[in-house]
């Protein structure tokens, strides 16, 4: 569903709006002259119950948004410089009781504290209270969205609780695998089922969590945290032959017994996690145009597979057919 006729839609027609699963609102088709009040007071206020100030000279606006159980989740494409404000008498008179995660993908947004300006570049994430007052300059790019129940949060993370908004890096591995699922969540034509969907989020939440637990040992987290931080880890070194579950668990700090406790809570054992994923790795390498030149033994070592003939033979017991003709398939 698309929005953005020459007539600007009513406000029932925005609460209609608002309960279908997907819907997008769009500047393309209005006059130039109306784009930027019809985004002020027709998606803004309505939507998001934010402000919006400092009219830029050239906009053009698209987002798309979709609901899912508790979740709400939209993507935006921005042109032109202007001001997202949600001040006090915004927060009093819509209360909320959730966290917004938004992550830029493109462009930059500028958040103004009072302790000064800190900007928000691409593939970082903004951890935001909706319970406090915000000014946000936002430039040309492209954003997503997720708002999800405080509770969420709080009962996993409550060190979160103290600083209500804070920006996390792109450099983190917990945060760019964060910034992977919130893409798959926001895209416009995402078609998960609300299932799914709460599965990532919770993914999502577990892993803001890690990324802002500094001070927080690994074994005094809760279990499902310490599983993402454990899996993290892995992925992390899967390329490396020495991995083992004395390596994992001296990482995290956690003893054999309860590592081995947590890959049981996932359906799976430290070897053959690690021996499906380093396969995985290799299927995909050897269908990528950029690794050609590469012998299919480069490829098996690059992944930590130091038996060429153990990795020929798990390969085809997993795959039904040989490295070589999986690479050879995919040139006819």
């Amino acid at each position: 569903m698309v929005n953005g006729a020459t007539s600007k839609p009513s406000f029932q027609q925005h609460e209609a709006l608002r309960q279908t699963p997907i819907a997008v609102w769009s500047t393309d088709v209005l006059p130039e002259r109306e784009r930027f009040p019809y985004w002020r007071d027709a998606v803004c206020r309505t939507v998001f119950n934010v402000s919006i100030e400092a009219q830029p000279e050239r906009f053009f606006a698209r987002m798309s948004t979709r609901r899912s159980g508790a979740f709400r989740f939209a993507t935006t494409t921005s042109s032109g410089t202007y001001e997202l404000i949600r001040t006090q008498r915004d927060i009093s008179r819509a209360p909320a009781d959730h966290y917004t995660l938004y992550l830029q993908l493109s462009g930059q947004t500028v958040l103004n504290q009072t302790d000064g300006a800190r900007p928000v570049r691409g593939k970082e994430i903004l951890f935001y209270d909706e319970r406090v007052p915000f000014r946000a300059t936002l430039m040309d790019g492209v954003r997503t969205m997720a708002v999800i129940p405080r509770s969420m949060i709080d009962r996993r993370a409550p060190w979160l609780r103290r600083q209500p908004v804070q920006i996390f890096s792109g450099h983190s591995p917990y945060i760019d695998l964060a910034r992977r699922h919130l893409v798959q969540l926001g895209a416009e034509g995402a078609s998960l089922g609300e299932s799914a969907t709460a599965l990532l989020m919770e993914n999502v939440c577990n892993l803001l969590a890690l990324a802002g637990a500094h001070d927080v040992p690994t074994s005094r987290l809760e279990a499902d945290l310490q599983i993402e931080a454990m899996l993290a880890f892995c992925r992390q070194h899967l390329h490396d032959p020495s991995l083992s579950p004395q390596m994992v668990a001296d990482h995290l700090g956690i003893s054999l017994r309860t590592l081995h406790s947590r890959f049981r809570q996932i359906g799976s054992t430290f070897g053959r996690w690690m021996l499906e994923h380093r396969l995985d790795a290799c299927r995909t390498a050897l269908r990528d145009a950029s690794q050609r030149a590469l012998n299919i033994s480069d490829i098996a070592y690059r992944w930590g597979f130091n038996d060429l003939s153990h990795f020929n033979k798990t390969f085809r017991q997993r795959f039904d057919c040989t490295p070589g003709e999986w690479r050879h398939a995919d040139m006819s």
